[in-house]
Order: C-alpha cells, then structure tokens, then sequence
C-alpha cells in the first residue's frame, strides 16, 4: 500500500482531532495522509489548537472545522484507520465507512472545555498535544503490513490506554 489514510473524530472539530490531524500528516508523510472531522463541528478551529501546531513548527494554513459526512460519501478518500478522539463521539453512531477501516478510541481531554487562567488553559491544550504525540508516535512504530486485523485493533486499544 502505498499510503494509510487516517480519519481523527471528535465532536466539535475544533482542538483535538485538528491536532491529531497535524501531527500525523507532519510525522507519517509520505506513508500516511490524516484527515479530521467532527459529529457537530463547531465550525471553528480553536485558537489554542493552532498555536501548538504553530509552536511545533508546522503550518496552521488550510486547518478548518468539518462535519465527518465530508468522509462517508463515495468519492472521499477511503480511510483506513478512524480515531476518536473524544468521548463523545465515541459513543455516537458514527456513518459506515466505505472500506470498513480498522476503527479505535483514543480518548483525550477536552482542552477547549477547561476554564481558568491563560496558564491554565495553554497547559492543557499543550497536555493534549503531547498526549496526541505519543500515541501517534506508537501507532507509527506498528508493522503494519506484517501485522493481522485482529492484531492491528488489540495494539490500537492498547495504544489508546496509554
């Protein structure tokens, strides 16, 4: 295969699976291509959200917030992998992906939902981030090509505990 497509899921498209999004496209080039959507997008991208992306030095041009039916038509790009990112979009029904991909929740925070001071809410836009990474980094190091569905979805839970 020459390139996994990734869809990253949350509510709102807005922080998280923006981030998710940068992340891979920045760490997985040319091997994978992510895409992110939400159930009910917000229709904006947290200024937050960018400002990691930014700090990590990639560009925050062409990031917007989407509605996943973007995703299950029949000339989107077929995804390979679907993530959830948040809670709440885990426990939606989600639309039927055409090509069944191997689907996980990776459960983070909601950054966007903490109040407090601009310390506070950095901090935890930053957690986010970092946990995003770190698991993004693990799903990168899977041999995917030598590894079963079962096996695929078992590390990906795995990955989404830690």
């Amino acid at each position: 295969m020459s390139a996994y497509n990734v869809l990253f899921l949350c509510t709102g498209n807005s922080a998280r699976s923006i981030m998710a999004e940068a992340i891979l496209n920045r760490r997985g080039a040319p091997h994978f291509r992510a895409y992110s959507a939400g159930s009910h997008p917000s229709g904006r991208v947290r200024p937050e959200a960018l400002a990691q992306i930014a700090v990590s030095g990639m560009s925050v041009e062409g990031y917007r917030s989407k509605s996943w039916d973007e995703f299950s038509t029949p000339d989107a790009p077929e995804m390979h992998f679907v993530f959830t990112v948040c809670d709440s979009a885990a426990s939606e029904v989600c639309p039927v992906w055409p090509g069944h991909p191997i689907t996980a929740h990776w459960g983070v925070p909601d950054p966007a939902a903490v109040q407090g001071s601009d310390e506070q809410i950095q901090r935890a836009f930053s957690d986010a981030y970092a946990r995003l990474e770190r698991r993004i980094s693990l799903f990168l190091a899977l041999p995917l090509a030598a590894l079963d569905q079962m096996t695929i979805q078992s590390e990906l839970k795995r990955i989404g505990q830690s």
